[in-house]
């Protein structure tokens, strides 16, 4: 196929239509740098939606996966490996955790995490001891379990019957779960800042709150880390300066950098539940992905690095308050790390589109976080030049959209 004629219109042509993508397609990378079809030059704010940290084509990633591509690709789980035994020991080594359980998305490193509650809890208790409790705005996934556990009415419609057995509270809402909590309840499972429901951070009481509520009631605390973790916030995981250890954590996104990979972590104690048969992942901890993502979880891990990306979302403040002190356009700048929401003012809700498109008009990447918040989700390694450059472009865009209302 002539390359030349693949166009947008393609996509309506050939792809089933649940994706909405962008006009323009990026066919090339390089740091925090994008160029399109008809060499357009973009500074890339978004990072596959927290997945690209270390940037586009990273040459330590580069040389690890050429040298990996030449030795061993895939054998399944009839064999182990040695990335996916290297990369599980550095993991095990550097979080709370005793077993690793690979897979190769957020979504199945949940749907085991829900599953993993469950059967702890009947090999531990009872069977009916299967009650999962997650948080209203939260987002775990597209599976139909893991969209169930979400709790977003928006992304069930149609998808009836749902997996029974799971209640929703609101988030940071320490009250409301203890009302809702109960001997019936496996699992209690929540994000430390809700991506998707418009980077909302947890407030540290209420997490703590809520391990003691699951120590009380024999319930496991699940964190899904898949956005938070790996550096996005400044710590290699989002719970480790929040005063909690979780029971099972599940990692994705930025573990591979772009290459595939997720993991659900856990103890020792409850991992003997996932015995032997009772789970698995064709793809899940091949050499591949392991060898990758063992590379950029060592570069990710070192202290220099997670302490820039502390300083660098000063900087994003600093400039989305210069645009704010212009234009009145937010009513918040909120999240932690690179992991950035800047929340619309009323007259402009519901037009977060409007300025996604404005921004790639002049050569900048975003995300939204539902209708009302622009999302940033950067490279950890941006260089600041960078950043200020992207912000120029978003304050045109910005300028653009309200002179010509």
């Amino acid at each position: 196929m002539n390359k030349s004629r693949l166009t947008r219109q393609t996509f309506n042509e050939i792809m089933v239509p649940n994706y909405a993508p962008q006009a323009m397609i990026p066919v090339r990378g390089e740091g925090s740098r994008i160029w399109d079809q008809s060499g357009n030059e973009y500074i890339d704010f978004a990072g596959g939606i927290a997945v690209n940290a270390l940037g586009h084509c990273h040459p330590e990633l580069l040389k690890i996966l050429k040298d990996q591509s030449e030795k061993l690709w895939h054998l399944s789980n009839v064999y182990t490996n040695e990335p996916a035994l290297a990369f599980a020991q550095k993991m095990v080594s550097l979080t709370f955790a005793d077993k690793i359980y690979f897979c190769n998305s957020g979504a199945e490193a949940n749907e085991a995490a829900f599953k993993l509650a469950r059967k702890y809890a009947y090999d531990k208790f009872s069977s009916e001891k299967n009650e999962i409790i997650a948080f209203q705005d939260a987002f775990h996934g597209r599976s139909l379990f893991t969209v169930t556990v979400g709790g977003q009415a928006k992304y069930q419609t149609g998808f009836a019957p749902l997996p029974s057995g799971v209640r929703h509270v609101p988030f940071n809402d320490l009250k409301a779960l203890k009302a809702t909590i109960s001997n019936k309840t496996c699992a209690v499972v929540l994000e430390i800042i809700q991506g998707e429901g418009g980077v909302i951070t947890a407030d540290p009481t209420f997490l703590q709150g809520a391990q003691q509520l699951c120590q009380q009631y024999d319930a496991l605390l699940i964190v899904d880390e898949i956005q938070t973790g790996v550096g996005r916030t400044g710590q290699l995981y989002a719970y480790m300066d929040n005063g909690i250890i979780p029971d099972i954590m599940t990692s994705a996104k930025a573990l591979g950098c772009g290459f595939p990979v997720a993991a659900m972590l856990t103890t020792h104690h409850i991992a003997n539940s996932l015995s032997f048969g009772t789970h698995g992942s064709t793809y899940g901890g091949n050499p591949l992905a392991c060898a990758v993502a063992l590379e950029a979880f060592s570069i990710i891990s070192e202290s220099q690095l997670l302490t820039n990306v502390s300083r660098k979302y000063n900087l994003f403040r600093e400039c989305l308050a210069h645009i704010n002190k212009k234009y009145n356009l937010f009513s918040d700048i909120r999240g932690k790390g690179l992991l950035i929401g800047a929340e619309l003012n009323q007259p402009w809700h519901g037009m977060a589109n409007k300025f996604i498109a404005a921004a790639e008009t002049e050569g900048l990447m975003l995300l939204m976080a539902g209708p009302n918040v622009l999302r940033m989700t950067p490279s950890l390694i941006i260089p600041d030049d960078d950043i200020q450059v992207g912000m120029k472009k978003l304050e045109r865009a910005v300028a653009n959209i309200i002179h010509r209302r």
